[in-house]
């Protein structure tokens, strides 16, 4: 998916003044956010434990949104 320098790039970005973004009607803390971020990569974190960030590239994004609406995840 991404290659190494992408990731490196994505956690070399400051994201402290990203906007965070969950569903409309999630207000509870053990739900997931995400931030759009330069370059068309996705940080992903859960309001519970904000500190913890995830990044992904444009690619590895893409690949997970459409696994999700395929029904790959689904139990």
């Amino acid at each position: 998916m991404g290659t190494q320098q992408e990731k490196d790039e994505l956690y070399a970005l400051d994201i402290s003044n990203v906007e965070w973004l969950s569903a409309p009607d999630s207000h509870t803390e053990d739900r997931v956010e995400i931030a759009y971020l330069p370059g068309g990569g996705v940080a992903m974190r859960s309001a519970a434990d904000p500190g913890t960030v995830l990044r992904y590239t444009k690619a590895e994004w893409d690949a997970f949104v459409l696994g999700a609406r395929d029904g790959e995840f689904d139990l």
